[in-house]
Formats: C-alpha cells, structure tokens, sequence
C-alpha cells in the first residue's frame, strides 16, 4: 500500500505543466530518434545532457525516461516498413513485420507493434512499483556465469531462426560468431582478425551489419525480380489499418509472456533488450497456434519482440534507481544525470529522494498513455509510405540507409565495411542462407565471449563453475532442454512435410 501511495503522490508532480510538456517533448523526440537507424536513445541522451541541466532534477529525468521508451515504440516503424532495423532489438520485428507489410498488413503490424508495446510498457513500469527491492535482490546475484547460461539460452533460439535448412541456419551463425570475434579480445586487449587497420578495433557496429543484411539486401532482391512492379499492397480503408479482433486474440500469449520476459531480463544488468526481444520471439514462435507463419508473417512475431523491448524499460530501472548500476547505455547516461546533480542511486535513493524517483515512475505511466496516443493515430500515415512507387521507395530506402551507417561516426570506413555487408548478404540471399541466425549470434557472441571469460577468471580456469551456481546450471539446463526439444520438434515438422507431399 505504501507504493500506491507513493505512485499517487508522484502522478500529481508528473501532471504538473511543466513536467507534463517534458513527457510530451521526450517522447515525441525518442519516437523520431527510433525512427531514425544509427542515431539511438543512448546518444541522443548524451547530446542533450548539457541541455537538461538547466530544468529540475525532476524535469531531466522525467523527459530522458520519456525518451528512452519512446524510442523503444519508433523503432518499430523502419523494422516493419521498411525493413531496417534501428537497433539490435528490433531485428526480430522485421522478420514478421515487413512480410506482413509486403502483404498489404503494415497497418495492423504497426499497430499491434504499438499495442503490445503499450501493455507490456505498463506492466514493467508496475513490476517496478510494486517488486523492485525484492526483484533487485535476485538481480545482483546475477554474475557472469549466470549471464553465461542466458546467452547460451538466446543462442538457442537459432533453430527455431533456421528456416527450412537446419544446416544452413547454423553456418550462418558460425559466420555470425566469427564476425563478431573483429577487434580487441575482451579479456587480454590482443587485435583479433583486424588485418593492421585500427578502424576495427572497436569491431563492427551493429547497425552496419542490420542494416547493410537486411534492408539494402531486400531492396537488391527485389529489384532483380524482372517483370514485378509492384512489392507491396498498400491498404487503402481505415479499418484495415488497426489489428483485428483476430489478430488480438492471436496476440494474447505474446503480450502476456512478452511483459513478463521483457521485465525480468531487463532487471539484469547488462542483459537489455536485445536478449529480452531475442527470448520473447523464440518462446512465443515455439508455443503460439501459428508457428508456421512465423518469419511469414506472423502477427505474434510482431506483438512478442515488441512487447520484451519496451517491458524491458521498466526492468532497467530496477539496477538503476536500487543498486545504482545501469542495465544499458541508456539508464548509464541517466545515472550520469543523477550524479551531477549531487543524487547517489543505491538503496538509500527511495528513502532520501522519494519525492524524485515517484515522480520518475509515475511519469512512466504517463509517457506509456502519451505514446499509445501518439502513434496510433500515426499508424495510416506511417502506412501510405508504402503506397509510394517502388522506383521512389527503394531509394528513399538506400538514403536512409547510407545516412544512418554515416551518422555512426561520419567516417568513410564505415561505409566500405557497408558495402562489403551489401555483398555478403546478396550472396547469402541468392544461397538461401536465413540471415537472422547470423545477426543473432553476431550480437550475443560478444556478450556470451565476455561472461565465459569472466567466470573463468573468477574461477581460476575452472569451468565447473558453470554449472556450480545453481541459476547458471538452471539456464544452461534450459539451454540445452530448448535445443533438443527445437531439434526434436522440426525433424517431426519436416517428416509431416514429407509425409503431406507423397499424399
């Protein structure tokens, strides 16, 4: 009862004008910087850091929360419209949302996108009222070989990304892994795979390999298909604009388990919403009534991912505001704020500036109702895009591309690597070759490669230590549990095929 007392207390310090229109500003500019691939909450936050200064600690933290989630909702629109993916958390939107955009339903995936995304908002913002000391709890138990055996448990999910060939999903994260070996090793510093050019030290930036694999790919395929002059089907009445009765009821699962998962993971620091979208997909394409169309549009493939990536704000706020650890570049840059302005995030911050962080969560729900209202109403417009000639929609397509790779660091390298990307995933198209394995294991490797090193050290070079904790030993169990059953489940898929064709 005390936290609904709190809540109360920090909805009326949230509703004030002033705080009202820095929600409103927040959102609206984190909605454009989803938007927009290569930009990110994380730097977008840093550049207005020096800005927000000037407003009350309040004020600054109420309008970067809004930011942070509302660009969690933007980033939704490139993913199923144009097929690019503005960050690593929405790659697994775009493998359900642009096959339902190229079947004339990007209004309802965009709606769905929103709808979900609203739900599962307001449920991680209520998990962070109601369980954050308790969830904090579990959460700083949390070292690197439990965080091991949740990235063994993401891996997982390639299977279930394979596509028709097992095989072939599984050298495409072969390729991945070794991809994401480029650059510094973690743990000793050594140059790994650069070839003297210190450019890739730092390794390759996400964005450059999403980008390059699936947006700018799909625009090649397509335009190599002679005879086709029209891609999409551009819905023309309202009401096919909006999910359907149908499509929510397909969605039921997703927005239930996607809350959950998303919030979970998301009070784990380091996890983000990468994992979390990454879980939510593989959970829900294993469990939902439609799992055939999933990666053919499935409106649950929509609605899961969705839903884990804006839960997983709410998540992100426990290690912030309880231990004072950030969970993401995002609430690191927030942490930063609390810090200049003399606050010190632990467990004494809820006692001593209770007023501040009420405030903060109250405004949460705020921005999640401004950001439903926000891009709903945005759906029919965000959808008659794709009503645009494909001789003007691919190369609008390529400019955004090419802007959002240069705004990385404004360096011509970037754009060589680019292109090399453009190259490889034209081939693996033309092979048949599933990308989303690659991208998968491209960005888990890393995080998997760190957490192993690290248990490692922590234990001397005893790998025993793995399965010696008891929530490590659980994950890799289900790591393993999830493999098998995958492996098991798709050989009695493709033996039904069989079976179906020779009747």
């Amino acid at each position: 009862m005390d936290s609904i007392q709190h809540l109360i207390g920090g909805l009326g310090t949230a509703l004030t004008l002033q705080n009202l229109f820095l929600v409103i500003v927040g959102v609206t500019v984190g909605t454009l910087v989803g938007v927009l691939p290569g930009l990110g909450p994380s730097a977008t936050l840093a550049l207005l850091l020096p800005i927000t200064m000037g407003f009350p600690p309040e004020g600054t933290l109420i309008m970067m929360a809004g930011l942070y989630y509302g660009a969690k909702y933007g980033g939704s629109t490139t993913a199923i419209l144009l097929n690019i993916p503005g960050e690593a958390a929405s790659v697994m939107t775009t493998l359900d949302g642009y096959a339902l955009a190229k079947q004339g339903r990007a209004g309802p995936a965009l709606g769905i996108a929103a709808i979900s995304s609203f739900i599962a908002g307001i449920v991680g913002v209520i998990g962070l009222t109601l369980f954050a000391p308790v969830v904090a709890g579990l959460a700083i138990k949390f070292g690197p070989p439990e965080m091991f055996g949740l990235m063994m448990f993401g891996l997982t999910t390639i299977i279930l990304l394979a596509g028709e060939s097992v095989l072939k999903g599984l050298l495409a994260a072969a390729l991945g892994l070794l991809l994401s070996t480029i650059g510094s090793d973690v743990v000793s510093g050594q140059a790994r795979f650069v070839f003297g050019q210190i450019e890739l030290l730092d390794g390759i930036d996400f964005i450059i390999v999403a980008v390059a694999l699936f947006a700018v790919t799909e625009v090649l395929a397509n335009v190599g298909r002679p005879g086709e002059s029209e891609i999409f089907t551009a819905p023309t009445k309202f009401r096919e604009m909006l999910p359907s009765r149908q499509d929510m009821k397909d969605s039921r699962f997703a927005f239930g388990q996607s809350s959950v998962i998303g919030f979970f993971v998301g009070c784990l620091p380091g996890a983000g919403s990468t994992i979390a979208s990454f879980i939510s997909y593989g959970v829900q394409k294993k469990f939902s009534p439609n799992k055939d169309k999933f990666g053919k549009g499935a409106i649950d493939g929509v609605a899961a991912p969705e839903g884990a990536n804006n839960s997983e704000t709410g998540g992100a706020m426990v290690p912030l505001l309880t231990l004072g650890i950030p969970g993401s570049a995002s609430t690191a840059i927030m942490l930063a704020a609390l810090i200049l302005y003399g606050f010190q995030p632990g467990p004494q911050l809820f006692a001593e500036q209770s007023d501040l962080v009420w405030a903060l969560i109250a405004s949460m729900f705020v921005g999640n109702v401004i950001c439903v209202i926000l891009n709903l109403p945005l759906v029919p417009l965000f959808a008659s895009i794709l009503k645009l000639p494909y001789v003007y929609l691919y190369p609008l397509i390529l400019v955004i591309s090419l802007i959002g790779v240069y705004a990385l660091s404004f360096s011509e390298y970037d754009l060589i690597i680019f292109l090399a990307f453009i190259v490889l995933g034209y081939l693996l198209r033309l092979g048949d070759v599933p990308i989303a394995p690659l991208v998968l294991a491209f960005v888990l490797g890393p995080m998997a490669e760190r957490s192993l090193s690290q248990s490692l050290v922590i234990s001397n070079g005893n790998p025993l230590i793995l399965i010696e904790r008891p929530i490590a030993a659980v994950l890799l169990t289900l790591a393993v549990a999830l493999f098998i059953a995958s492996v098991v489940g798709r050989g009695d898929h493709v033996r039904k095929k069989v079976l179906e064709e020779e009747l």
